[in-house]
């Protein structure tokens, strides 16, 4: 149970402000810096592997800190750990702008990934203990388009910004946000406390670190063999280091993942198809944005563009699939959207040439961004469905860090499997080696969707969709990745 420590009244809209917009701007840099890859390999020299890391190192952090970011600020004060993560964010954000080195925006993304990692699940619980209980269905609704729209509008704005002033500049913007939401959140979220439980720092020291093994040693495979000393070492560390953090929270008191979860066969299949269908999605993403700057010779906000009915298709289809859901059941509908997007990728990689029109790649973009909506909002569901009321926030939480889990793995295997083909940055080194990378991604996705055939088929009631509880972790129905 939280404890609210000040009961002042705050306006509805200032609360929904304060909380909205931090939670923008995280969502947005989870695919704002697609569109600058191609620039800043252009200017930095940056190699194909580090601009994956540009990418992961945000998607890493962000996924190993963010269940700890709620044991905290159950502990400490929600927006005490907000507004630290704020603080990092707009901190990391202007020494990713200042970056003259590959190296050191690595590390600047990694740091923008600390700090979203406590603005994400904290920003929504805070807005809900500053609303009253009338107004908290309306809140929400806003929150959660503002999250999608972040993702949504992170290709369109990146590739704005870029051809308008500089890559530099899609992190500049996030410093004057930064500054003005301070003082937002202090004036309209109360601060509030929960459980005050012993957060499990080994925990997440021992899933960062193996995460992190595991996609180094794919990320390497390619360059220094797959057999190599340094890719078998990090391989197998990665592989023991997860396998001791799942040994750990079966014995500690206060896991950050509860392993009884894992009994729910609704939560099992679905968080397994959610991490497998953002690993093909995001990771075919990666290869295609790149494909239209690199080969068609498409200006960053062109690429954009071209990619809009893809990103922002799950902004319609997410909705209705609500109205669907209670009457058919989630089973059909996630199958559905996993057909769906598959079928779209596929179209994607069999007609890729130099060439292609855009005309062409519409079909694939819509039915990726069909497939992709229709799954959001069901996925959110089957894995809460049979979980307790006080279970709603790890399980949430879990399904978020899988998801980007996922996204970080896609990109590493996918990339690995394009410069495996020989694979270039240049306009006639990549299409070749990008086709069997995309079918790879697309053949993932259809493995989801036999996955997803495997979830229990009764039709849910409507009060098993995710409420504010159900959210407290950072969960968005329409909220793909962090990107974003």
């Amino acid at each position: 149970m939280s404890a609210t420590t000040t009961s002042r009244r705050i306006p509805t809209w200032l609360a929904i402000l304060a909380a909205s917009l931090p939670m923008f701007m995280a969502t947005l840099d989870n695919l704002v810096v697609t569109s600058a890859l191609p620039v800043i390999h252009e200017k930095l020299g940056s190699s194909v592997e580090s601009l994956q890391w540009i990418t992961n190192a945000y998607t890493l952090a962000f996924a190993s800190l963010m269940l700890l970011a709620v044991s905290l600020g159950d502990r400490l004060g929600r927006r005490h750990l907000f507004l630290a993560g704020l603080v990092i964010f707009t901190g990391a954000s202007a020494f990713a702008a200042l970056s003259t080195t590959t190296t050191a925006l690595i590390v600047a993304r990694a740091l923008e990934g600390v700090g979203a990692a406590a603005i994400m699940p904290l920003s929504l619980t805070l807005l809900v203990g500053s609303v009253s209980a009338k107004a908290r269905p309306m809140a929400i609704g806003i929150w959660g388009g503002v999250s999608g729209l972040g993702v949504a509008l992170g290709p369109l704005i990146g590739g704005a910004v870029v051809e308008g002033w500089s890559w530099e500049s899609i992190f500049w913007l996030n410093v004057p946000v930064g500054i003005i939401a301070i003082p937002l959140a202090l004036r309209a979220l109360p601060n509030s406390l929960g459980d005050r439980v012993r957060a499990d720092f080994l925990g997440v020291v021992l899933v960062g670190l193996g995460v992190v093994g595991v996609v180094f040693g794919i990320v390497r495979g390619n360059d220094k063999g797959w057999s190599s000393a340094q890719v078998l070492a990090s391989l197998i560390a990665g592989g023991v280091l997860l396998i001791l953090f799942i040994w750990r929270e079966s014995r500690v008191s206060a896991p950050l993942l509860p392993l009884r979860f894992f009994r729910d066969r609704s939560f099992t299949v679905a968080n397994a198809v959610a991490m497998t269908f953002t690993f093909g999605s995001f990771g075919s993403v990666f290869i295609l944005i790149q494909f239209l700057q690199v080969v068609q010779g498409k200006s960053p906000l062109a690429a954009g563009v071209e990619t809009m009915p893809w990103t922002l298709a799950p902004m319609v289809i997410a909705p209705l699939t609500g109205f669907i859901v209670p009457r058919i059941g989630t089973r059909v509908v996630i199958v559905a959207g996993m057909v769906f997007l598959s079928a779209g990728l596929f179209e994607l990689a069999l007609t890729m040439t130099a060439t292609v029109s855009f005309a062409v790649m519409l079909p694939g973009f819509i039915l990726a961004g069909i497939g992709m909506g229709m799954a959001f909002a069901p996925l959110s569901t089957a894995v809460l469905v049979n979980m307790r009321e006080q279970d709603h926030a790890k399980a949430s939480g879990t399904n978020s860090t899988l998801r980007e889990i996922g996204v970080a793995l896609g990109i590493a295997v996918l990339t690995a499997v394009f410069t495996g083909a020989g694979g270039q940055l240049t306009p006639t080194g990549y299409v070749h080696a990008a086709i069997p990378a995309v079918i790879v991604g697309a053949s993932v996705v259809a493995g989801s969707a036999l996955l997803a055939l495997i979830l229990p088929s009764g039709r849910v009631l409507r009060s098993a969709a995710p409420d504010s509880a159900t959210l407290v972790a950072g969960e968005s129905p329409l909220e793909p990745v962090a990107a974003h």
